[in-house]
């Protein structure tokens, strides 16, 4: 994230307020209530308590991420600049801001804030975000907003679909489906390759410069906004493909609930064919692992750099582009500094231990989140928690997710851009919300479906017994408790009946209780 930069083009804030009236006039709704509300009955936020001496570290943390969610980054919206659609709500007319150190929520900051954990724990709040990032075409319909960062948009389908899943709401997938064909359509359109078979455009999270080698980075450009390097609109990146793959996917469920079944199919099928082309380009057999990017344009144009990206490969395991063999060597040959995985690994040229680059070889804790989560789902509990123990001592120095961390001090460090040092932002959302993926979808192996709530926990040994209580899902409050350790379940019950699921139908307190072995 590039605080303090035009990004050139026109910026984000400029963008959302110059459709506003055109996108309410189109709408002709406002304040739109959803379909179902995803009442919440525990009174307060959830809470956790962690065995084997390990909650003063792990239960702090998670208490203070929920803090971090719910009380510091819930933030009153503007409707005039945020409302474009007309679908956020007034009750409760907050959203979730991307951090201390920025106020708006940005298209990738809601998406990923949401699908890791505010579309559980406050899914109104969440819903708002959501939309907030949205907007109305001339002819009114809806689409995810188009300003000069397109490769951040198809997260926000995968956000979106999750968001149903969790929260049932009927009225939300129609509409959300809506903006996602319509995003996905129109970055099809302009930023696909055809000869590739890939997506075009930056990687997830690098924005700016100094998450790449040189070139496409200039040394004698002083900007640090991405686009402003030549070439770097047309690199084909591992983690920005790996989404578009999951935003199929996504999407083409959306169709399929909605009754669809022939942009289902259309979907389904392009999603096919890009996972095909991903591993055609970009895995590297001999590594056992994916490359970074492909050099789309200059002198090396078709070249695959070879740089580890830590959330490209945890989007390949998490989204389904690479195979349980491939994930498994992806998983074993992962590098990781002694204070987690690290954004782009090695350090490229002009970077080194005493001076890291912003979005080269630094601990992002939103990056280590995402890796632990695709370990746990990949079977390895050890690197799960590696990944939750490492987020949660970064925020035991002072109590705080802050945005940036240097990998081998933990210091708060914003690295390395353009010849100076940046600052690193203050209590982070994705930062929090990270740690809070970690543990529900991680650790307690949450798997949101249709019809109710399943679970595939990975509990490392010396941490339990661990409960999560008072945990919002749809009309009932849960208290959820792991025994013993490891992956396999020996038994499962619900209010003290043998079951494996929660379904979504059930009102009030129902009490989960899992033993593994």
């Amino acid at each position: 994230m590039q605080p303090h930069e035009h990004q050139g083009g026109l910026p984000r804030r400029r963008l959302l307020q110059a459709g506003a009236v055109l996108g309410l006039a189109a709408a002709q709704v406002a304040n739109a209530s959803p379909g179902h509300a995803a009442a919440r009955t525990a009174a307060g936020p959830p809470g956790i308590e962690f065995g084997g001496g390990q909650d003063q570290l792990l239960g702090a943390a998670y208490r203070s991420a929920c803090h971090n969610l719910l009380d510091i980054n819930t933030v009153p919206y503007d409707p005039a600049e945020y409302n474009q659609t007309g679908l956020m709500t007034a009750s409760p007319g907050t959203f979730i801001r991307a951090g201390g150190g920025y106020e708006q929520p940005w298209t990738r900051d809601a998406s990923v804030n949401s699908w890791n954990a505010a579309s559980l724990l406050t899914p109104q709040v969440a819903r708002n975000t959501l939309w907030a990032v949205c907007r109305r075409q001339d002819d009114g319909t809806l689409i995810v907003q188009q300003d000069n960062q397109w490769w951040d948009q198809i997260v926000w389908a995968v956000a979106a679909w999750h968001h149903y899943l969790v929260t049932g709401d009927r009225a939300f997938l129609t509409d959300a489906f809506q903006s996602a064909v319509n995003t996905l359509r129109a970055d099809r359109d302009q930023h696909h390759n055809e000869h590739y078979g890939l997506f075009e455009g930056p990687a997830f999270l690098q924005d700016g410069i100094a998450g790449y080698p040189a070139p496409p980075a200039d040394p004698d450009n002083p900007s640090s906004f991405v686009l402003d390097h030549p070439g770097t609109d047309k690199m084909m990146c591992l983690s920005t493909n790996c989404l578009f793959h999951a935003g199929y996917l996504a999407t083409a469920a959306m169709a399929q609930e909605t009754g669809d079944r022939r942009t289902a199919r259309e979907f389904r099928l392009a999603a096919a064919r890009l996972r095909t082309a991903i591993n055609a380009h970009l895995w590297r057999p001999a590594a056992g692992t994916y490359g970074y990017f492909i050099h789309g344009a200059g002198e090396r144009a078709g070249q695959l750099e070879t740089y580890q990206e830590a959330n490209g490969l945890a989007f390949a395991v998490l989204s389904g582009v690479a195979s349980e063999s491939q994930a498994r060597t992806v998983l074993d040959r992962t590098h990781h500094e002694p204070h987690g995985v690290v954004n782009v690994w090695p350090h490229f040229e002009r970077f080194d231990d005493q001076h890291p680059g912003r979005h080269n070889a630094i601990v992002w804790p939103m990056t280590v989140g995402m890796w632990g989560h695709a370990a746990a789902a990949g079977g390895r509990t050890d690197l799960l928690a590696r990944a939750v123990t490492d987020i949660a001592t970064l925020e035991h120095q002072d109590g705080h997710f802050w945005e940036i961390h240097n990998a081998l001090t933990g210091a708060v460090d914003g690295g390395w851009q353009n010849a100076r040092q940046w600052g690193s932002e203050p209590d982070q959302t994705w930062s929090a919300t990270g740690y809070l993926r970690l543990i529900h979808q991680g650790v307690f192996g949450i798997r949101h479906e249709r019809d109710g709530i399943r679970f595939a926990p990975n509990l490392p040994p010396g941490w339990g017994p661990v409960t999560l209580h008072d945990l919002p899902y749809r009309d009932m409050t849960l208290d959820i408790t792991l025994t013993g350790s490891g992956r396999r379940v020996a038994s499962s019950t619900v209010d003290g009946h043998h079951r494996t699921t929660v379904p979504a139908g059930l009102r009030g307190r129902h009490r989960v209780r899992i033993e593994l072995r």
